[in-house]
Formats: structure tokens, C-alpha cells, sequence
């Protein structure tokens, strides 16, 4: 190992360190995790520039660096399958009507879905006003090897239903689906949680002498389980300064400046979708500066970490703690936004990519029957994302084929993929807490708070 890795490598233990010693000082988990996006991102940029004429000591540094935030994904992802598990099986004996638990998921997916849909409208609205075409954008190597890989997973994806996808959710082996061996796992363990919970509800019901001590049970479970989540999140920091790291260390500039416009436009929707959640809740009784203020922790992570399933742990926490959204819906809200009705990966990008594709084949985007057909479609393939897996780009090999158009441009977007794909995942994850915020205020589940001005 060469000086200059070592310098490096203290440098981020420096930045370990300092974030250290706010915990320690008791600073917001909030502050500590922007002040760690920030030390983060500066030591990525300073390793790119210092680094740039001696790649083996960038990627040698960041291999270090990898594993903080790596350990950190992989710590989240280990309690994911046992915190939705043991949650839904709590939430279920616990509901104080047995029919409550369809309500909340039919509003919590009519949520999801319906701002899909605007989010897609949002989409398409910028795309036009920015201009944005697929014409001029070019194809290198790494460009043509993806698309033939598109092209190969289109087909397959093509011959997929949604009858199929939705029966990709039901569990054939939960013992399976909880070590996240299909795509759909998250979903399946929900269902199976589901019907764990109903029962235990009839066995309840049927023998009250061990009522008791299934409640206890449960209680137990579901208490050590919130436990080890809090233990993780406090390490959401440590985990952010690392990830950002890797993220601005390994950023192309030349790719980046050559797409700036589609990347430009693409923040804006996001942001205007954003916008449209403050909205929402707002009109639930809920001020939107409370609401993002106390989400912000777990935008951040999903920003860094790319992953709407590696983030429900820390979704539900904050559902729960900050938003006073029962326990019930603050997991049907994480795990099906994780997978269904993502506004940003499901959402917006498809939207993008088919008007700026459409008018190479001859379609006008603009024709009223081509945007009702498009924001439909949408819609409803978000549904079934889950079930074949990949996030934005599955979302547009579902759209785009469907709606008549290549599939190619997702390819010729590889480049700056990375860069999108976190404010998409960020916007995902604050769909499904905006759904269980709503969702949890329709159904008076929990005392609205102050408006705040």
C-alpha cells in the first residue's frame, strides 16, 4: 500500500472521526447526516482531482472507503426481511378491526398509484418545455454493449402480463422469499406476514387462553427488532459520508457536462414532484416544512445508497417517530412503495425517455390520445416493476415497447444513470412515506399536528 492511499485513508478516518464526535456531542441525526453528505462529497472531489493522473490510487482509496458504506447497505438489508416480517405480523394482531388492514392497502396503492401518474404527467411537461430529444445522442462502446443487453431483456420483459406479475407476489416459499431470492421477495414476505397475523388473530379468537401470550410474543419481537433498527440508523452518517464519496470520486465530468440538459430537467421534475408531496400532505393536516424535516434523514441515505428496499427500515422508523403514522400502515406504505407506483423510477424517467423518443419513429408526443395512452400505461406497468426487478430502466422496457417505441435510449443514458438514479430513489421513498402520511390521516389513524406556517 502506497503513501498516498494511506493519506487518503486517513483523511476519511478524520471524517469518521469529526462525525464521531457530534454523536457524542448529541447533535440531530438530521445535521450529523448533512454534515456527512458534505464531508463526503468533499473528500470524493478531492480524490478525483488529486487522483485523476494515478487511477490505483483512487480506486485502491475507495476500496476502503467502500467498506463503510457498503457494511452499512448490507447492515440495512439484513434487517429488512425480519423488520417487515415481524412488523406485519404485529400490525394485523394488533388492528383493532380485522377489515382495516384491506382499507389501508387499497388507499396506501390507490396513493402510490395516483402520484405515479402526476409524476409521469410532471415528466412528460418538462420534457417538452426543456425540448429534450433522443436525436444527437451519441453511441459509444459501453453504449452499444448495454443496448444489445436492453434489447435482449425487452423481449423477455414484453412476454410478461400484468395477470403474471401480480401473481409473481404470491409467496411459494416464504423461507425463501426471506433471504430475497426473487425480485418480488419484499412483497411476498408482506403477504406472508399478512397471513401469519390473520392466524394468529383466529387462533386468538378461537382459544383466548393463549391470547396473552401471542400479544407478548409479538410485542417482544417487534420491540427487539426496533431496537436493532435504531442501533443501524445511528450509523446513517457514517454510512452517507462514505457513499458520497464513491459517488463523487468516480463521477465522469465529460459524460456529465455532455447530458447536462437531460440531467438538468430531470432534477427539475423531481423537484416539482417533491413540491406535489408538500402538497398532499398538506391538505392531510400535516405542515410539509414538518414533513421533510423530519424525512430528511432518510432522503439523504436514499440519495447515497440508490436503494428504495435498503431504505424501508429507515422509512418505517421514521414513519413511526416522526410522522405519528401507525405501525400498520408505516410498513404496507415502505415495503409496497419500494416496489409498486415508484414516482421517480417508474414514474418520471419512462415519461422522459418516451417523448423524447417518439418523434424518431414518427409519433408526435404531443397528440392528446399518445400522452392519455402513455400516462396509462405507466400507471398501471408500475404495478409490476417488482415483479421482474431493475428499477427505472425495467420501468422503461415495459413502457417503452408497449407504447410502440425503442428501447435504445435508456442505453445512450448509461452514463449519467448514476446521477439521476439517486434523486429518483429520494423521490421514491418520499412517495411511499407521502402515501402512508395520507393514508394514516384519511383513516384518522393518528392526531394530525400543528400546521406551521
Amino acid at each position: 500500500m502506497s503513501l498516498a492511499v494511506l493519506a487518503w485513508i486517513a483523511a476519511f478516518a478524520i471524517i469518521l472521526f469529526a462525525l464521531f464526535q457530534l454523536q457524542l456531542k448529541q447533535h440531530t441525526l438530521s445535521r450529523r447526516v448533512l454534515v456527512g453528505l458534505i464531508l463526503g462529497s468533499l473528500f470524493g472531489l478531492c480524490l478525483q482531482l488529486f487522483s485523476e493522473s494515478n487511477s490505483a490510487v483512487l480506486n485502491e482509496a475507495m476500496n476502503w472507503v467502500n467498506m463503510i458504506g457498503t457494511g452499512y447497505i448490507n447492515l440495512l438489508k439484513m434487517i429488512i426481511m425480519p423488520l417487515v416480517l415481524v412488523s406485519m405480523i404485529a400490525a394485523v394482531v394488533k388492528l383493532e378491526q380485522g377489515g382495516a388492514l384491506g382499507k389501508i392497502s387499497l388507499l396506501t396503492i390507490g396513493v402510490l398509484l395516483i402520484t405515479t401518474a402526476v409524476a409521469a404527467a410532471i415528466g412528460i411537461a418538462v420534457t417538452v418545455v426543456f425540448g429534450l430529444s433522443a436525436e444527437g445522442l451519441t453511441e459509444g462502446s459501453r453504449e452499444m454493449a448495454r443496448i444489445a443487453v436492453l434489447e435482449s431483456h425487452a423481449s423477455n420483459v414484453s412476454e410478461l402480463t400484468i395477470p403474471q406479475m401480480v401473481v409473481n407476489f404470491i409467496p411459494t416459499n416464504p423461507f425463501a422469499d426471506l433471504t430475497g431470492a426473487r425480485s418480488t421477495s419484499i412483497i411476498a414476505v408482506v403477504i406472508f406476514g399478512v397471513l401469519v397475523g390473520i392466524a394468529a388473530r383466529h387462533v386468538m379468537s378461537e382459544k383466548p387462553e393463549f391470547n396473552q401470550s401471542i400479544r407478548t410474543f409479538v410485542d417482544a419481537s417487534q420491540a427487539v427488532v426496533m431496537r436493532l433498527v435504531k442501533m443501524i440508523m445511528a450509523l446513517t452518517p457514517y454510512g452517507v459520508a462514505a457513499l458520497m464519496a464513491k459517488v463523487v470520486a468516480t463521477s465522469n465530468g465529460s459524460d456529465i457536462l455532455n447530458l447536462l440538459g437531460f440531467i438538468f430537467a430531470s432534477y427539475i421534475a423531481i423537484f416539482l414532484m417533491f413540491i406535489v408531496h408538500g402538497a398532499l400532505v398538506s391538505m392531510v393536516g400535516m405542515s410539509p416544512t414538518h414533513y421533510f424535516k423530519n424525512i430528511w434523514p432518510v432522503l439523504t441515505f436514499a440519495f447515497t445508497s440508490r436503494s428504495s428496499a435498503a431504505t424501508i427500515p429507515l422509512n418505517v422508523e421514521a414513519q413511526i417517530n416522526k410522522l405519528n403514522v401507525p405501525p400498520a400502515i408505516a410498513n404496507l406504505s415502505a415495503s409496497f412503495g419500494a416496489t409498486i407506483g415508484q414516482n421517480g423510477c417508474a414514474g418520471i424517467y419512462p415519461a422522459m425517455l418516451a417523448v423524447m423518443v417518439a418523434p424518431t419513429v414518427g409519433i408526435n408526443p404531443l397528440e392528446p390520445s399518445f400522452l392519455m395512452s402513455l400516462i396509462a400505461m405507466i400507471t398501471i406497468s408500475s404495478f409490476g416493476i417488482a415483479g421482474i426487478g431493475g428499477g427505472a430502466t425495467f420501468a422503461a422496457l415495459i413502457v417503452l415497447p408497449a407504447m410502440g417505441l425503442p428501447v435504445t435510449i435508456a442505453a445512450l443514458l448509461i452514463s449519467i444513470e448514476p446521477l439521476i438514479d439517486m434523486a429518483r430513489t429520494a423521490l421514491n421513498v418520499s412517495g411511499a412515506m407521502t402515501a402512508g402520511t395520507i393514508t394514516s390521516r384519511l383513516l384518522k389513524k393518528a392526531q394530525p399536528e400543528p400546521v406551521i406556517a
